[in-house]
């Protein structure tokens, strides 16, 4: 792996990275959050009986346009051609599990996209809650695995 900080040219100054000359290649990350909830609004998101409507709906396509803007977000990302996106919200008894799995074929890979998609979906969920939950928190925001490109395969252990 390479340790030199690429977003940094060779006077220390922030920059976009040259992906000019690089291989277009399949791209695929993988990111997780959790979104950590009362059990009085999980019940409500199991019954489907929140107020605002439906929060993990609501949520996906958040998440979904979220991926698709990253560029726009992070001042130093590529605008990439994202391929599919897919994002899992699962209700669990501590609030809901988020879960993306984004692919593109271009020449940067596609980890922030995927972190981009479970924040703001998750953000969302609280948006949607936070009247009845005022505690809901946002945590464990991380890829979980990435392929493709120069470095290769990651997967968290």
């Amino acid at each position: 792996m390479n340790d030199k900080l690429t977003h940094l040219d060779s006077k220390g100054a922030a920059n976009m990275v040259d992906t000019a000359g690089r291989q277009e290649s399949l791209r695929i990350a993988d990111a997780s959050a959790h979104v950590h909830l009362s059990p009085h609004v999980v019940g409500l998101l199991r019954d489907g009986t929140t107020p605002k409507g439906d929060v993990v709906a609501t949520a996906r396509i958040a998440g979904i346009m979220a991926a698709k803007k990253t560029s726009e977000l992070i001042p130093l990302c590529h605008p990439i051609a994202v391929n599919s996106i897919g994002i899992d919200l699962e209700i669990v008894d501590s609030g809901v599990a988020i879960n993306s799995h984004v692919v593109t074929y271009d020449r940067t890979g596609v980890e922030m996209e995927a972190l981009t998609a479970v924040s703001v979906a998750g953000l969302t969920i609280i948006d949607m809650v936070k009247a009845l939950d005022p505690s809901a928190t946002i945590t464990d925001i991380r890829i979980d695995s990435k392929s493709g490109g120069k470095n290769g395969d990651w997967k968290r252990a």
